[in-house]
């Protein structure tokens, strides 16, 4: 009986970790979409890729999951770049786009693709 417990218990955790990777992944398939569609590229492969995943503290002092993912995109239909997303939970807080040199960046975890700065 104890062991059906912990089995389901497990089950469940395996779910709600799955169910959540996939939401930040949207998220950041989303955030990739709207910043090329912005600067007229083209999304290549249609998805990005989870290229890393840790916990960091926010400026208020909450934990967070920090995954960054990359994705391909080009400019001008010959030449391949990267960029990058990096999500705190589920809000970008960074996209940097490799052949432009900038770091489009949040406004406190609200994605702005308009809002860029010089690195």
């Amino acid at each position: 009986m104890l062991a059906d417990v912990v089995v389901a218990g497990l089950l469940m955790l395996i779910a709600a970790l799955w169910v959540d990777g996939m939401k930040a992944l949207e998220r950041a398939n989303a955030a990739a979409r709207e910043v090329c569609a912005g600067s007229r590229l083209s999304l290549l492969d249609g998805t990005v890729s989870l290229a890393t995943r840790r916990w960091v503290r926010t400026v208020d002092g909450r934990w967070v999951l920090c995954r960054t993912y990359t994705f391909d995109y080009c400019e001008d239909g010959l030449s391949r770049a990267s960029g990058f997303i990096i999500l705190h939970g589920y809000r970008p807080t960074s996209i940097g786009l490799a052949s432009h040199h900038t770091r489009l960046s949040t406004n406190h975890g609200v994605f702005s693709p308009g809002a860029s700065s010089p690195d």
